[in-house]
């Protein structure tokens, strides 16, 4: 319970004054501090080379040079230091003038001489008095800051690096300050106040999602504030707060640990690209620098863009959307499957055992157009070393023993005669250059035989060695192992060779369509192209037998919409990024791939880390969407019942037959009275990228401003939109469309949590639009 208290609110207000007057001071001292370091910067840079001893004479002046440059580099990097620092300090500062603090406790400490309580005021940013001794706010991340979230009055208790304190809290109280005003305060209870939530809540999707740390809710701080866990998995409804309370928790980890921990350090996969703008201003409000933002596919892409064309995972979806409910799709599918799951990378695991045997693939090396060592050759010389060794370490020693035998073919190459006619089209500076060093080296005494002999050798090893160049590089890039016809062996015959010989047989089993599944994948793969289920096994089993290109850097791995990521692709993950924690985002109602982890797919994450360094939260309480977009939606999804919604009222969803020729000037119609009623973001949400550009280009002559969002759209902007469902997941909208939720569009059980993702986008307003019997989602 909270209760609205206007006691003290005189000498609240006065204190806030004082506290803006006071961060307003700082703000002109820190703004002329920081446009003199600026200053300071650019002359540095301006005098760089003005300021610095150049003189390489001797080893001595030499020295003193590289002193004199490292020491003006150093001042520089000192200064672009200190203002970077300040700018931030400046940030912060203007973001707690308009709104120093959101909240107060008032603590009475266990054991404290004074039985008086001290007044801890919370924002977004801590603020010192002029002593420098005294809070006069507290970050919202420090220790004594998780109180708030956590308790309320009455007995508490928090950790501290220097171990727990207990005490007594008497008062927890929130405010709403706008530009310096308090609009209102309340004293409240264990939750954070519905009155401060009813106002954020209520208020227009954004082009970007916004930090609200002072809505923070206990199951959302046990998030935040976790430290412990290597594992945190994190399973929460629609609307939960699970992106926001994993971005706030990047927040805390860089202001825990200062110093040890930067923003490099950490890595988001988000579900595309447009998402990542969505999410992109959270950390720069909170003071902080962005992690690395990417996706799965951008990293499969960098991995294997050059060898294959790879297929999109929405490519994929679209397709199996669109395509007639048949033995091909069941073919598909059962591949998806088969390919996602841990039994592959175990058939992997021991093919590669059998590879260390029999059965590696190799290139011939090439030059001019002529084998120069036959595959047949490496493949003799690799499995003539010894076998205890691991397959890396082997391939290493083949990668030495090549680049010797190109060493030795390269001087038998030097007297051919195609050398002869190279050197012959040699510019004029070539020769000089040879000249000179051969100069040097005392091999021309006055125009011999021998000083033709010697200029000739010289420019032919030079040219031979320029020609072996690529070829030494290829080698020592593992490019004679043939890693496509190594991973299509997997698939031809039918079946996967699955142990070495003498070694058990393993029971793997296959799936009923695997000789149809081995098939389609050969004619894809050898046409040049990858699916994206393939992309993981054949990444894992280049590095089985490479080696891992592991990551030690990133300390903390942030997986959004993790239920779209397979056991394979969380296994493969955990072995690129060896020493770093996981946070694992999901609903397993918005699976909507097939690769996903949908309930009956059991536990992704299962064996990444030992069971008690593993935590699993669950969030069941939806704040996104209206009490009454809630109750209509969780009727959709099994164990639905389970989301609780968030007390915030609107419209009831409404479902509105119309006329397929009147299909777009329905919409149309339905949009523009949204807009005069004032919202600001607004979506068409179709089932697939096909329908969406159709209904699109049908809109567009009725509303010019309306936009398509598709796979390659890279940033997220306020206004009208139409949009795949699949491209919506993790976004928000004001009022959503459907635009079409007929049995005709949705009807298969497979699209049942993507019709439930489209619904659950809607904040205020959700309507059905359907030109014949509605889907069964909907009974």
């Amino acid at each position: 319970m909270y209760t609205t208290n206007n006691d003290g609110l005189q000498e609240e207000q006065e204190r806030v004054n004082g506290l803006v007057g006071l961060i307003g001071n700082r703000i002109e001292q820190l703004s002329a501090k920081t446009s003199g370091i600026r200053g300071e910067i650019v002359d540095i840079r301006r005098n760089f080379w003005d300021d610095v001893t150049v003189n390489f004479e001797d080893s001595s002046e030499s020295a003193e040079t590289h002193a004199s440059l490292k020491q003006q580099a150093e001042l520089l990097s000192e200064r672009e230091r200190s203002h970077r620092h300040t700018e931030r300090e400046l940030k912060t500062l203007v973001k707690l003038e308009q709104n120093p603090y959101f909240g107060r406790i008032d603590i009475v400490e266990e054991g404290a001489k004074d039985a008086k309580p001290d007044a801890i005021y919370l924002g977004v940013g801590s603020l010192l008095d002029d002593s420098g001794e005294e809070y006069l706010i507290y970050d919202w991340r420090a220790p004594v800051s998780s109180l708030y979230y956590d308790y309320g009055p009455g007995r508490v208790s928090y950790q501290t690096p220097a171990g727990e304190i207990r005490g007594e809290m008497t008062l927890k109280r929130q405010y709403m300050i706008r530009n310096g005003k308090i609009k209102s305060m309340f004293d409240t209870g264990m939750t954070i106040g519905d009155e401060l939530l009813q106002e954020v809540l209520g208020k227009g999707s954004d082009a970007a999602m916004k930090s609200i740390v002072a809505t923070i809710q206990s199951e959302q701080n046990a998030i935040i504030r976790n430290e412990k866990a290597k594992l945190l998995v994190v399973q929460g409804a629609a609307g939960s707060g699970k992106t926001s309370a994993a971005l706030q928790r990047v927040a805390y980890l860089l202001y825990r640990y200062r110093g040890q921990l930067s923003a490099e350090q950490i890595v988001l996969f988000s579900p595309n690209p447009m998402f990542n703008s969505y999410v992109s201003s959270v950390l720069p409000e909170l003071g902080e620098q962005n992690m690395t933002q990417t996706t799965y596919q951008q990293y499969l892409e960098h991995r294997l863009g050059e060898q294959f064309q790879l297929e999109d995972p929405f490519v994929g979806l679209e397709e199996m959307l669109n395509a007639p409910q048949d033995a091909d799709l069941d073919i598909r599918r059962a591949g998806i499957l088969y390919k996602s799951g841990k039994s592959f990378m175990d058939e992997i695991d021991r093919y590669v055992q059998q590879l260390g045997v029999s059965g590696l693939s190799f290139r011939d090396i090439r030059f001019r157009g002529k084998t120069i060592i036959a595959a047949k050759a490496i493949s003799r010389q690799f499995y003539s070393l010894e076998p205890g060794m691991t397959i890396p370490i082997r391939l290493q020693k083949l990668s030495v023993w090549l680049l010797k035998e190109l060493s030795r073919i390269s001087k038998e190459e030097q007297s051919k005669e195609w050398v002869d006619e190279a050197i012959e089209l040699l510019d004029t500076h070539s020769y000089g250059s040879a000249y000179e060093e051969l100069s040097e080296k005392g091999k021309f005494s006055g125009g011999s035989f021998d000083d033709y002999q010697s200029e000739r050798q010289f420019l032919a090893a030079q040219v031979v060695q320029k020609r072996f160049k690529k070829l030494r590089r290829g080698v020592k890039l593992l490019k004679f192992v043939d890693m496509p016809d190594i991973y299509k062996a997997l698939f031809q015959k039918g079946a996967v060779p699955h142990a070495a010989p003498g070694a058990p047989e393993a029971n793997a089993s296959y799936p009923p369509e695997w000789p149809q599944i081995c098939s389609r994948s050969l004619e894809k793969l050898n046409a040049g192209l990858m699916s994206y289920e393939d992309a993981t096994p054949y990444l894992y089993l280049k590095e089985k037998l490479e080696g891992f290109h592991t990551n030690t850097m990133v300390k903390h791995l942030f997986i959004d919409e993790a239920q779209d990521y397979s056991p394979f692709q969380f296994h493969y993950l955990k072995r690129i990024f060896p020493r770093s924690s996981m946070t694992v985002l999901g609903d397993f109602n918005q699976s909507i791939f097939v690769h996903g982890t949908g309930e009956k797919s059991g536990d992704a994450t299962s064996g990444l880390f030992p069971q008690d360094e593993c935590e699993k939260i669950i969030l069941k309480r939806s704040y996104r969407s209206t009490k009454q977009i809630v109750d209509f939606t969780r009727k959709m999804v099994p164990d639905g019942e389970e989301i609780i919604p968030f007390n915030r009222t609107g419209p009831e969803p409404a479902v509105q037959y119309v006329e397929a020729d009147r299909h777009a000037e329905q919409l149309s119609v339905r949009l523009q009275a949204w807009r005069s009623e004032g919202y600001e973001s607004l979506a068409v949400i179709c089932k697939t990228a096909r329908e969406s550009a159709e209904l699109h280009k049908a809109l567009l002559a009725l509303l010019p401003d309306i936009r398509l969002i598709q796979k390659e759209t890279s940033t997220f902007v306020k206004g009208m939109v139409v949009i795949p469902a699949y491209l919506a997941k993790g976004v928000e909208f004001d009022a959503v469309v459907i635009a079409n939720a007929g049995s005709e569009v949705y009807s298969r059980e497979s699209e049942r949590r993507l019709f439930y993702t489209a619904c659950t986008r809607a904040m205020h307003e959700l309507h059905l639009f359907l030109t014949g019997k509605p889907t069964p989602f909907l009974s």
